[in-house]
């Protein structure tokens, strides 16, 4: 049996039916004419299939720099903290 090749559009269709819709695997699958587990590989794939979609990523790097953000504070705000405790810390001369 040869191996069937399906647009990006139809995969897209399909796993909006299940993760958008409320649709079972298995009613989507039966639904469309695939194989159930095709249909879970689909979605079990980042970003659904052949990567993730592009308004994802977006919102992903976006998250991701403010995380950076934060954490790059926070060092700051350790690194004076440091600084200030061993300065105060330090042997004084009489």
């Amino acid at each position: 049996m040869a191996r069937q090749h399906y647009t990006r559009e139809f995969k897209v269709s399909a796993i909006e039916m299940v993760t958008q819709k409320g649709y079972s695997i298995h009613q989507v699958a039966k639904e469309l004419g695939i194989d159930h587990k095709t249909l879970r590989d689909w979605i079990k794939k980042p970003g659904g299939m052949d990567g993730a979609a592009p308004e994802n990523l977006q919102a992903e790097v976006r998250r991701l720099r403010k995380e950076n953000t934060r954490l790059r504070m926070e060092r700051d705000i350790l690194k004076k903290a440091t600084a200030y405790f061993a300065a105060d810390h330090l042997p004084r001369s009489t």
